[in-house]
């Protein structure tokens, strides 16, 4: 085997076409629901078109990660150990610690697949009846193979299905030179890690007091208020008004560029000579959110 790590890419491109599509028509939903819920009078309408909103945008955090994790995902296999990376997901496996590797094609009974998969994102966790519990880290379900180890099973998908068992088995009868540790890194260490740091718990609660404060003071003002400016001219004067239902747009964008600020800010924080950055990410969302919450005073304060 050579001393470079062989990299065994998984299928991409259908996940990726279906991914972005999905991503591109919610965000258009968004947007015209947006649009159209700040130019609706304040009634059911506006509440359907507000509530179709969230619906569709709601999903989009998840499926850009999911877009993200499949164009960098590999599985990289060395005389010592097997990487599994997707996205924030790491799983380190020392080859010595590889009992066996074969496709889920030759298992008795099949195997249950996660309930929420979608092409380029065959992920979570399934119970067999013979194997236990069985994590998935694939794209598809055409190419699975099952890696099993004495704590865990994991489902992969390398494109080569052939050459990574050849290369796997290669290494296993090499035997290792020097082992490597196992190591396990989830999302949601990625996020208790953050937390443990003081400026990025008081960051992340200061932009969630600060957008739930605007939501709610908007909210109550809206009912209220006949016609909002939502720009000013050179000279200081306002731009030309819309109905005040119009003014919800800016909590609305307030919520939105903070929470693509935290999710940015977690891609840094995963390095430790990034997570200095991941500290100004999360600062200027709040900074951001601060701007909004001064844009709304002042359009609620300038005379019409």
């Amino acid at each position: 085997m050579s001393p470079d790590p062989l990299l065994f890419p998984p299928p991409r491109q259908r996940g990726i076409t279906l991914l972005t599509g999905l991503i591109l028509a919610l965000a258009a939903i968004t947007a015209v629901a947006i649009w159209r819920a700040s130019v609706s009078a304040v009634n059911l309408t506006l509440v359907l078109f507000a509530l179709v909103a969230a619906l569709a945008f709601f999903p989009i955090p998840f499926l850009a990660y999911w877009l993200y994790a499949l164009t960098r995902a590999s599985y990289s296999l060395d005389r010592d150990k097997l990487t599994l990376s997707w996205g924030l997901r790491v799983e380190q496996i020392p080859v010595s610690d590889v009992e066996w590797v074969r496709p889920v094609s030759g298992l008795s009974g099949g195997l249950p697949l996660p309930v929420v998969r979608l092409p380029g994102a065959i992920l979570g966790t399934r119970r067999h009846p013979e194997l236990g519990a069985v994590e998935f880290i694939a794209s598809e379900t055409n190419s699975l193979l099952l890696v099993a180890t004495a704590r865990k099973v994991i489902a992969i998908s390398p494109q080569d299905t052939a050459g990574f068992m050849e290369n796997m088995q290669h290494a296993i009868e090499m035997g290792s030179l020097t082992p490597a540790a196992a190591q396990s890194v989830y999302v949601s260490f990625v996020v208790v890690q953050a937390w443990q740091s003081l400026l990025a718990r008081y960051l992340w609660l200061a932009g969630i007091f600060l957008n739930a404060g605007l939501l709610v003071w908007v909210g109550l003002m809206v009912p209220a208020l006949r016609r909002a400016p939502l720009g000013f001219l050179p000279s200081g004067a306002p731009r030309s008004t819309v109905p005040g239902v119009g003014l919800i747009l800016l909590p609305i964008l307030s919520v939105l560029s903070f929470a693509a600020g935290w999710v940015a800010g977690l891609f840094f924080y995963r390095r430790k000579d990034q997570q200095a950055l991941a500290q100004v990410v999360w600062a200027s969302g709040v900074f951001s959110s601060l701007l909004f919450l001064i844009a709304v005073m002042f359009a609620l304060t300038t005379p019409v």
